[in-house]
């Protein structure tokens, strides 16, 4: 099993460099800004795609998820899995806010055949691989995404 790393670097020299140097690793992105990360699945190996859903302003008719379908476009084509933060779900005030997001980010990735991922980030408790495919059926997951998890 590889080792995995989280990182969370806001200038995209010096994330190059970190990616560098953690060459063999599992990498993990995570960041808040959608540019930053379209750029990082553009030119970076990364493995994952973290994507944080709090802290986002929604549009007027539309949600802002993070994901949009440039971005699965550029993560299927360079197999970059998209990551859901389990401790940002079960911390939030707003519980519905984020579910609908990641619903939205559940109906991409199965449109485009992105493998996605429940990360926990701070490794509070251990996620239950059972619980967690159960949870993804209910969010929409198809039962190929599920499998994985």
């Amino acid at each position: 099993m590889k080792q995995h790393t989280i990182l969370t670097e806001k200038k995209f020299n010096r994330l190059k460099h970190l990616v560098k140097e953690n060459k063999g690793k599992e990498i993990t992105f995570t960041s808040n800004d959608d540019e930053l990360n379209r750029k990082v699945l553009e030119k970076l190996p990364i493995q994952i795609l973290l994507i944080n859903q709090s802290g986002r302003k929604d549009y007027q008719k539309q949600r802002n998820s993070g994901l949009n379908q440039v971005m699965a476009k550029i993560a299927k084509k360079n197999n970059i899995k998209i990551g859901i933060n389990f401790d940002e779900l079960l911390e939030s005030k707003n519980k519905e806010k984020i579910l609908s997001r990641i619903i939205q980010n559940i109906k991409l990735c199965n449109k485009y055949k992105i493998q996605m991922k429940f990360i926990s980030p701070k490794n509070t408790k251990a996620i239950v691989s059972h619980e967690i495919k159960s949870l993804g059926l209910v969010l929409g997951m198809p039962t190929w995404m599920t499998k994985k998890l």
